[in-house]
């Protein structure tokens, strides 16, 4: 079985007739990511020669991040808000010759609104938040398909260590920084919660969700 035909298999079932997993085709792609190929169409795109340098744990856990981006309706897709803005613009320019203070105020409307947008979709946080919920989601798909939750844990936070470690730019890296410092909180509280459960013989959970 191929990488790509492994993964198809790690999709949970009312995903598999609308997500499809490709090795990527860009110059110099992102590891792993997501985007919108057709209408109700989604496609993960892996850089397989880096993909396969993963540990199992760590690709898996990965590719469910991606997942969980897809069922919080967090991926990319193709963008009105560009041609909005160059429409807008290009309709104020229009309008400042013909003087029509009216089709101006359409003008500007549309080119604010199209920049609001665009803003939204480029704030850091914002990504920053989708990219955590994503990972929440990665913890809860990995369990349905037998991780136990400290295993989950473990994985996918050596995965992140591991893009941090491989990730020049400084921006990009602090971003990863945040997602594990996000899922080592997440980690405590599933620990907590277990002890909780088992306070009868709490030592058999000691430590297991440490992330170093």
């Amino acid at each position: 079985m191929s990488e790509l035909q492994r993964l198809k298999g790690l999709l949970p079932p009312e995903l598999q007739s609308w997500v499809f997993v490709e090795a990527s085709a860009a110059v110099d792609p992102p590891l792993v990511t997501c985007e919108e190929i057709g209408r109700d169409e989604v496609e993960i795109q892996i850089d397989l020669l880096r993909w396969e340098q993963l540990a199992i744990d760590q690709r898996n856990l990965l590719f469910w991040h991606e997942v969980g981006r897809i069922q919080n309706d967090a991926i990319p897709r193709d963008g009105w808000e560009m041609a909005a803005l160059a429409i807008g613009l290009g309709g104020a320019v229009g309008e400042l010759w013909v003087r029509d203070g009216l089709l101006l105020l359409l003008a500007l409307g549309l080119s604010g609104f199209a920049g609001y947008r665009l803003y939204l979709k480029n704030n850091s946080e914002k990504k920053l938040q989708e990219a955590i919920a994503a990972d929440e989601r990665a913890i809860a798909l990995s369990t349905r398909f037998g991780y136990s939750l400290p295993n989950a844990y473990k994985s996918l936070g050596s995965a992140i260590k591991t893009l941090i470690e491989q990730t020049p730019k400084k921006k990009q890296r602090s971003f990863y920084e945040n997602r594990l410092q996000a899922l080592r909180r997440s980690a405590a509280k599933a620990k907590a919660k277990a002890q909780q459960q088992v306070a009868a013989n709490p030592e058999t959970f000691e430590d297991v969700y440490q992330q170093g």
